[in-house]
C-alpha cells in the first residue's frame, strides 16, 4: 500500500510539473482569445523563449536573466503578431502558422551560428537554471503519515516557475472579472464596436493583451530550457502550445477549468511516461509510440466533442475595421 501511495503521489508530482507550460500558455492565449485575437503562435514563442532563456543563461550565467530575455523574445513576437493582425487587419491563423515557423527556424539557425552544437545550447551548470525548493517545515510534517509524504514528494520540491504557474492563475481570474481592464478585455472579444462607441481603443486594448500573453508565453519557454531542462533542444515544445489552445477551448476560455484541462493533460503525459516498459499480461509491453501519442489523442478525443459546446468570444479570430 505505501509502494501504490508513493506512486500515486509522484505520478501527480510529475504532473504538477508537465503542466506548469502548459497553464502558461494557455492564461496566455485566453487574454489573446478574449480580446479577439486567435494566437496559434503559442508554440513557436514558447519555442523562441526557451532558446533565448537557453542562450542568455549559458552565455550571462543567470537563470533571471534567461528568464526575461525570454519574456522580451516573447513579447517580441506576439507584438509582431499584433503588427500583422490589430494594425494591418492580416489573418490570424496565417500570422500565428508564421511566428511558429519563424521561431523553429531561426532557432536552429542561432545555435548552429552561437554554440555550434547541431542547434541545441550547451548543457547549463548549477547555477544557470532553476532549482527545486524545498518549502519550510518538512522534517516536521515527516512525521505525519500520509500528510507527510504528499507534503514532501507532491507539495515541496518545485523550482519557482511552478510554484508562479499556480499562482498566476487565480491572479488572471481576478483581472478578467474583477477588473476594469478585465471587463473591457471581455467587450472587446464580443463586440469591438460597442467598446469603440464607448471611446475605448479596440487596438490598445488587444495590444495589451497580447503583451501580457507574451509575458506567460515567455515563462513558459523559460520553464521549459532552464527550469525543467537544463538546455534548449530542437523543437523541445513538441506541440505544447497547440495542447494549450486545446486545454483553453476544453476550458471554455475560463481560467479554472482551463487549468483542470492543463492538470488533466499533464496527469495523462505524466501516467504515459510511467507506462513505459510495463507488460501487461498476454498482452505484451506497451508500445513506446502508444504512450507518447496518448496525450495527443485524448485532445483529438475530447475536442471531437466531449466537452460539450465551446462558444468562443463572438468576435475572435475577426479583424476591427472602424466606420469612418
Amino acid at each position: 500500500m505505501d509502494d501504490l501511495l508513493l506512486t500515486l503521489v509522484l505520478t501527480f508530482d510529475a504532473a504538477l510539473r508537465v503542466s506548469t507550460p502548459l497553464i502558461l500558455a494557455s492564461m496566455a492565449g485566453l487574454f489573446a482569445e478574449r480580446s479577439g485575437i486567435v494566437d496559434i503562435g503559442l508554440e513557436g514563442k514558447m519555442l523562441a523563449s526557451a532558446f533565448a532563456a537557453a542562450s542568455a543563461a549559458t552565455v550571462l550565467g543567470s537563470p533571471w536573466i534567461g528568464l526575461m530575455a525570454g519574456v522580451i523574445v516573447s513579447c517580441g513576437l506576439s507584438m509582431l503578431h499584433g503588427f500583422a493582425t490589430i494594425t494591418h487587419k492580416g489573418d490570424q491563423i496565417v500570422s500565428g502558422v508564421a511566428i511558429n515557423i519563424l521561431a523553429a527556424g531561426m532557432s536552429i539557425i542561432l545555435g548552429l551560428a552561437w554554440f555550434g552544437q547541431g542547434g541545441l545550447t550547451p548543457t547549463l551548470t548549477y547555477d544557470q537554471r532553476f532549482h527545486s525548493l524545498s518549502l519550510p517545515g518538512i522534517d516536521i510534517m515527516d512525521n505525519i503519515p500520509l500528510i507527510g509524504t504528499i507534503y514532501r514528494e507532491l507539495i515541496s520540491g518545485h523550482n519557482v516557475l511552478v510554484y508562479l504557474a499556480f499562482i498566476i492563475v487565480p491572479i488572471v481570474w481576478w483581472v478578467v472579472y474583477r477588473t476594469r481592464f478585465g471587463l473591457r478585455l471581455r467587450a472587446v472579444g464580443e463586440n469591438p464596436k460597442a467598446v469603440d462607441t464607448a471611446g475605448l481603443s479596440v487596438t490598445k486594448l488587444r495590444y495589451k493583451a497580447l503583451l501580457v500573453g507574451g509575458i506567460l508565453c515567455g515563462i513558459a519557454g523559460a520553464y521549459l530550457s532552464i527550469a525543467h531542462n537544463a538546455q534548449f533542444t530542437r523543437d523541445m515544445t513538441a506541440g505544447q502550445g497547440f495542447i494549450a489552445l486545446a486545454a483553453l477551448i476544453f476550458g471554455k476560455w475560463k481560467p479554472y477549468t482551463v487549468l483542470s484541462a492543463c492538470l488533466l493533460f499533464g496527469f495523462l503525459d505524466a501516467v504515459a511516461v510511467r507506462l513505459q516498459g510495463v507488460v501487461i499480461p498476454g498482452i505484451g509491453e506497451i508500445p513506446v509510440q502508444l504512450i507518447e501519442s496518448t496525450p495527443y489523442l485524448l485532445t483529438v478525443i475530447l475536442l471531437a466533442g466531449f466537452i460539450g459546446k465551446a462558444v468562443p468570444p463572438k468576435s475572435v479570430g475577426v479583424p476591427y475595421i472602424k466606420e469612418l
